[in-house]
């Protein structure tokens, strides 16, 4: 058995509520803001965040030429599609769905794992994937069916679950030998390029300075959910046991759901509900280990 520290159990805690209410927090900051517009000033002020913190842990942030293949092919996954996709889905879903099909991802990493990478996956495993495809299945048919559902919008997020599980593998094959802080860094700088491009492109009409709210929703994202978010996740991936990590994961979708309704009002069906029961199952088949004799 590996036990916590009281500041990592601290540090894990605080990190579960705040990837938890980013989704209302997300979906209030792009219900007037043109979304790629609000994605781009929240990486924007994380950046510059993240730039503070390495001075004054004195990390280097210059990269190796030999290093920008391995981010670039790690960014583009995890970082450039997921923040991209997630942002433009979130204008067509309520904030708790769009958590419960978005924390999909390592279901979809074992699928990619065993299809494409030759993995082969413990039984256990498929019964997670299964429980995800049915839950997966509820989302839609109800989108489908209902008089204002979204179908682009589940289709959207379930691409950038399914980009940020094959991107885990990337991880895996391909690690960058720089500090942590300096590769998430550089990945948030691509994924700044990029939104900015496409805002340019298409919402340069819509832009306008946000009101004193959306400034907070911006604050929150830029501050909470990017900067201080990341710098612990990856600190708490290299000390967490696996059974700890694995049961914030699956905190995470249902605190998206919960703190959306708390926020914003949302009222979630019985398909919700439902889903969101099996993709916490199906999570916990995942993430958490097996036991051994």
């Amino acid at each position: 058995m590996i036990s916590l520290s009281r500041r990592d159990a601290v540090l894990l805690v605080l990190l579960t509520l705040a990837w938890g209410f980013t989704w209302p927090v997300m979906k209030f900051g792009v219900r007037e803001l043109p979304p790629l517009f609000f994605r781009t000033l929240c990486i924007a002020g994380a950046l510059l965040i993240l730039a503070g913190v390495a001075r004054l842990t004195s990390v280097p942030l210059a990269l190796r030429r030999t290093d920008w293949l391995d981010t670039v092919r790690l960014a583009v996954p995890n970082v450039v599609v997921w923040h991209v996709a997630v942002i433009l889905a979130l204008t067509l879903l309520p904030a708790g769905r769009s958590a419960i099909l978005g924390y999909t991802m390592p279901l979809w990493a074992a699928l990619i794992g065993a299809l494409w990478f030759g993995e082969h996956p413990p039984a256990r495993h498929w019964v997670g994937v299964a429980a995800a495809l049915v839950a997966t299945g509820l989302l839609l048919s109800s989108e489908l069916t209902s008089l204002a559902g979204r179908p682009t919008g589940a289709l959207l997020m379930l691409f950038a679950a399914a980009s940020w599980g094959y991107g885990t593998h990337q991880a895996r094959r391909h690690a960058i030998h720089v500090p942590a802080l300096t590769a998430i860094f550089w990945m948030l700088a691509l994924a700044l390029v990029v939104l900015l491009a496409a805002s340019l492109a298409f919402e340069r009409d819509r832009w306008r300075v946000p009101h004193p709210d959306e400034w907070l929703a911006i604050g929150f994202n830029m501050a909470i959910s990017m900067a201080f978010s990341h710098v612990v996740w990856l600190h708490l991936a290299r000390r967490l046991p696996p059974a700890a990590s694995g049961l914030s994961m699956m905190m995470i979708p249902a605190l998206g759901v919960f703190s959306s309704m708390w926020l914003l009002g949302e009222r979630p069906r019985w398909q919700d509900l439902v889903a969101l029961t099996l993709i916490v199952f199906s999570l916990a088949t995942v993430l958490l280990p097996a036991r051994h004799r």
